[in-house]
C-alpha cells in the first residue's frame, strides 16, 4: 500500500455539522493508523480559505466527510473538480440530484423504481388543508439525517404549526406514510452489502429520526435483516439500481420503507426513501457496520474509499 497525503474535509455549515466532525475524526484516525499523512480541514463559510488550505497542503486525494449542504450537494465536488484533486464519493451531478429529494424521486420514477406518492408544496399551500390522507410525512427537500422530518397523524393539529414554523427552504416535500419497517442497503460501486433492519428505541419516535441515528442506544440495527428472502434480494437490487440511476461513484446507502404489515408469508412493499451519496462514518453509522459484517473493517473501508477516489473533470 502506498502512503498518501490525504485531506479530510469535515464540519461544514449544514445541520449535520456535528455528525460530519465525528465522521471526519474517525476517518482521519483510521487513515493515520494505515500510515497516511492526514490533514483535517474544517470546511467553514470562507470558501477561499478551504481552497488555500488545500493548495498549501497539496493532497493526493480528499476524503469528503462532509454531510448536507456544501459538502453533499455537489458544491464542494465542483470546487475539487476545478482544482483537479481526486476525491471520494460521487461527483457533482449525482450529489446534487441525490441531495434534492424531489429531483431524486423523479430519477427513481423514470428508472421504474418504487417511490411513495408525494408532492412538492410551499408552506403556505400546506397550511390550510391536508394534502394527502393522514398519516403522511412532511420533510425538507435538501436536508439529511432526518432533519426537519415530521409525521402528521389523523386528527393532529400539527400541520398548521409545521407550515408556519417551516425553516428548511421555500418548499416542503409531502409523501404518503408507509407503515412497516425501516431498511437500508449499503453499496460499494457494483456491490450491495446487506440489508439492515432499523428499529428506533422503544422510548423514541415511530421513525428513524436524528436522535435515533446518532445517539447511543437510539436504535437497534439487525443485520442481515430477517425479512422475506425475495424482499431481501429485491432491496439489494433496488439499492444498486438507485446507485446507478443517480450516477453514484464509490459508496452510497439507500434507505427504504418496507410494508410487511400483511404478514411474513409473502414479500411486502418496498419503497425507496432516499439515496445517501456520502453515508455517515461515525461509530453508530450503518455503512461501516454493513462493511464489517461483510468482512471489511473500518480502516479497510476508509482505504477502499481512498483507492476509489477520482477526479471527475
Amino acid at each position: 500500500m502506498t502512503c498518501r497525503r490525504i485531506a479530510v474535509l469535515m464540519g461544514g455549515l449544514s445541520a449535520e455539522r456535528d455528525v460530519s466532525l465525528n465522521s471526519g475524526r474517525n476517518v482521519a484516525e483510521a487513515l493515520r493508523g494505515l500510515g497516511h499523512d492526514v490533514r483535517c480541514i474544517d470546511a467553514g463559510a470562507d470558501l477561499l480559505a478551504i481552497v488555500r488550505d488545500l493548495r498549501d497542503y497539496g493532497p493526493d486525494a480528499v476524503f469528503n466527510a462532509l454531510h448536507g449542504r456544501l459538502g453533499e450537494d455537489g458544491a464542494i465536488q465542483g470546487v475539487l473538480d476545478w482544482m483537479g484533486i481526486a476525491y471520494t464519493h460521487s461527483g457533482v451531478r449525482a450529489s446534487a440530484t441525490a441531495m434534492n429529494k424531489d429531483a431524486a424521486r423523479t430519477v427513481f420514477a423514470a428508472a421504474g423504481l418504487p417511490v411513495a406518492t408525494g408532492m412538492l408544496l410551499t408552506p403556505a399551500e400546506l397550511e390550510p388543508a391536508d394534502p394527502l390522507p393522514a398519516p403522511y410525512v412532511v420533510k425538507p427537500v435538501n436536508e439529511g439525517s432526518s432533519v426537519g422530518v415530521e409525521i402528521v397523524h389523523a386528527g393532529s393539529n400539527r400541520r398548521g404549526a409545521i407550515a408556519r414554523g417551516w425553516s428548511h427552504g421555500p418548499h416542503v416535500l409531502v409523501e404518503e406514510y408507509i407503515p412497516g419497517r425501516e431498511l437500508t442497503v449499503g453499496v460499494l460501486d457494483d456491490r450491495a452489502l446487506t440489508v439492515t433492519d432499523i428499529t428506533p428505541a422503544a422510548s423514541g419516535p415511530s421513525f428513524y429520526d436524528y436522535e435515533a441515528k446518532y445517539a447511543a442506544g437510539g436504535s437497534r440495527h439487525e443485520l442481515p435483516a430477517r425479512i422475506h428472502p425475495a424482499a431481501f434480494a429485491r432491496a439489494c437490487d433496488l439499492a444498486l439500481a438507485a446507485h446507478r440511476a443517480l450516477g453514484c461513484r464509490g459508496a452510497s446507502r439507500t434507505d427504504f420503507r418496507y410494508d410487511d404489515t400483511a404478514g411474513a408469508e409473502a414479500p411486502g412493499r418496498l419503497v425507496i426513501l432516499e439515496t445517501n451519496t456520502q453515508p455517515g462514518m461515525t461509530p453508530t453509522s450503518l455503512l461501516p457496520e454493513q462493511a464489517a459484517y461483510c468482512g471489511m473493517d473500518y480502516a479497510t473501508l476508509c482505504q477502499w474509499m481512498i483507492d476509489h477516489a477520482t477526479c471527475r473533470t
